[in-house]
């Protein structure tokens, strides 16, 4: 059975020309300290990172993972990573999980104050089993982000569309869904707007058409969602980013959330009320995203 792994990353210059980067990885335990108690990511939560699904030892969406961390740093104004560098790590790591499912997280944090900096880490871990939620889906209810859909143009110091580490919303947004007898939430703007789950992309089918928020509305652009619409538009059907209302999720054909760990789940109810589903879809959707790409 594989074992949790830490791997810890002295982040190389994202102009450093070397082809091996093995020399800057040290393994640690990872029941053993290994950051300072002036680390930002555990003080600010200042940092990012990026979580990628291993399936018997081969991680997915490898490149898009890096990328997106990449985005995440420079919107943080942190040191550009060298995507070399850590798409080695991922490697190194993903290793360590050669059967079954697993996850390899990268943190990229700011570092300690009047310290070296960034500090840099990559975690890999069995998955949790999510057999189950694929096949009956979750109920969700529509929960306020307090910002309206023009925010993240207008104020981007908050960081709408980076990949942080600041995910004490997200995680009070689940308790809050749980507490309404509900499995997961989905962000709703001020103006009525969907944005999308505090830990996946959302996906709604409208006739023979597949949507999603636009990325523009300061929302992570899924990785995963990515591949599913390579997917299906690989089966000839057509897919699309749009400003989705409310009202469209509710009355929408059928809706998932994705991402890189769960995979894809279908929304069986909305606030309540009963949503279509398609289990022949989302099984088809689980067996492309268990494969490797």
């Amino acid at each position: 059975m594989a074992q949790r792994f830490a791997l810890m990353i002295v982040p190389a210059d994202v102009s450093d020309p070397r082809e091996d980067y093995s020399g800057t990885f040290t393994e640690v335990d990872v029941q053993a300290p290994a950051l300072s108690v002036g680390e930002f990511s555990s003080q600010r939560g200042d940092g990012v990172f990026e979580s990628i699904g291993v399936v018997d030892g081969h991680p997915n969406e490898v490149e898009a993972h890096v990328q997106r961390l990449a985005h995440s740093a420079q919107l943080c104004d942190l040191p550009e990573p060298n995507l070399v560098q850590w798409r080695q790590a991922v490697a190194v790591a993903a290793a360590r999980i050669p059967d079954g499912e697993g996850v390899v997280k990268l943190i990229l944090s700011r570092g300690v104050e009047h310290g070296p900096a960034p500090t840099a880490w990559a975690m890999a871990s069995p998955a949790p089993d999510h057999s189950a939620v694929r096949r009956t889906g979750v109920r969700v209810v529509t929960l306020d982000r307090g910002y309206d859909l023009g925010a993240a143009e207008r104020a981007p110091w908050l960081l709408l569309g980076a990949k942080t580490l600041s995910y004490a919303v997200n995680m009070a947004a689940l308790r809050e869904a749980h507490r309404r007898g509900a499995d997961d939430a989905v962000f709703v703007t001020r103006d009525g707007f969907v944005l999308e789950a505090p830990t996946a992309s959302l996906i709604i089918r409208r006739g023979d058409e597949f949507l999603t928020p636009a990325p523009s509305g300061g929302i992570l652009h899924g990785t995963t969602q990515l591949s599913v619409f390579e997917h299906l538009e690989s089966r000839g059907l057509r897919t699309g980013y749009a400003t989705l209302t409310s009202s469209d999720l509710a009355t929408a054909d059928a809706a998932w959330l994705v991402s890189s760990v769960r995979l894809a789940v279908a929304i069986t109810a909305v606030d309540g009320a009963p949503l279509a589903s398609d289990p022949a879809l989302t099984d088809e959707l689980n067996a492309f995203l268990l494969s490797p790409r």
